[in-house]
């Protein structure tokens, strides 16, 4: 049934993102899996998770949610990952990841390279890097892969280091950051960056990057792909919580760029998709047909 979807990889973690007593499925690259099922493509989850009760409790929501799992891992000696998330600012939720767990043992295996050669587009992060062993599959991965490379940035308490940064940005075609993480990828590579628009020149300058994004939640997002430069003011929604919502936004992009559309339409697609999943509970609520009526509605 999948055979003529575009395929695209959420590639590193996926974890259980714990609210208080609550826990919802989470992790940004198996969130843009399941967004890029939510618009119809073969979302695949490429990651590794423990054998516990948690584990199967993932596995079992991403079957039943159309996700294809055949990417996989499983670790009898690591626990599944967790997130625990402190929303007492809903727009700007902070996280505690939890150490050591599968996700962090991702290995470079021949079915996971085989599908760096199907994959239409990739995306993967920083976080995900934060140990040598899954550092060296999603670098393998990567260099592989002829599809669509999106670097989401995705910085999260101290697992990144300038090594690991140069060689994502050297690997991509779009890289994705928010407006927060802006000054500290710039510091950390020494780059100037007075504005958005100057940030983005001097990483096109140093990097072979076609396309640079900086979200900026309420304030809708800078988008610069050479010398083509979409700025977009925010949605006026009813902020739920941001959980979720730059993930989003990276899906809806990766599809219509997948697609050919014209930078300014795949922007504004992409900041009116992270706005209806910000007005939602969890990073992976039911959001397909808020998609269609989306697309319809952009006459995409």
């Amino acid at each position: 049934m999948h055979s003529n979807l575009p395929i695209v990889v959420g590639l590193g973690e996926a974890v259980w993102d714990i609210f208080g007593t609550e826990r919802k499925p989470g992790g940004a690259t198996a969130n843009v899996a399941y967004h890029a099922a939510q618009h119809g493509a073969r979302g695949v989850v490429a990651t590794r998770l423990g054998t516990d009760e948690a584990g199967r409790a993932l596995y079992d929501y991403f079957v039943s949610k159309g996700l294809d799992t055949s990417a996989i891992q499983w670790d009898a000696d690591h626990e599944t990952g967790r997130v625990t998330v402190d929303m007492r600012d809903p727009g700007h939720p902070t996280y505690v990841i939890h150490e050591e767990v599968a996700w962090d043992h991702l290995e470079p295996t021949v079915a996971l390279l085989q599908l760096a050669d199907r994959a239409d587009a990739v995306c993967f992060g920083s976080l995900a890097q934060r140990s040598p062993v899954a550092r060296q599959a999603i670098q393998e991965f990567i260099q592989r892969t002829q599809g669509l490379v999106v670097f989401d940035v995705n910085l999260r308490q101290d697992w990144y280091d300038r090594d690991s940064l140069e060689h994502s940005l050297t690997h991509c075609r779009v890289a994705k950051l928010n407006i927060d993480e802006l000054s500290t990828v710039a510091a950390e590579l020494g780059l100037a960056s007075q504005s958005e628009r100057a940030f983005a020149r001097n990483l096109q300058a140093r990097f072979p990057v076609e396309t640079v994004i900086v979200t900026r939640a309420e304030r809708g997002c800078f988008v610069a792909r050479h010398e083509e430069i979409v700025d977009l003011p925010g949605e006026s929604i009813q902020l739920v919580d941001a959980v979720g919502a730059g993930d989003a936004f990276s899906a809806a992009f990766i599809m219509l760029s997948l697609e050919g559309q014209p930078l300014e339409k795949t922007a504004r697609f992409a900041n009116r998709a992270g706005g209806i999943v910000a007005s939602r509970s969890g990073a992976m609520p039911d959001v397909a047909q808020d998609y269609r009526q989306l697309r319809a509605e952009l006459g995409l």
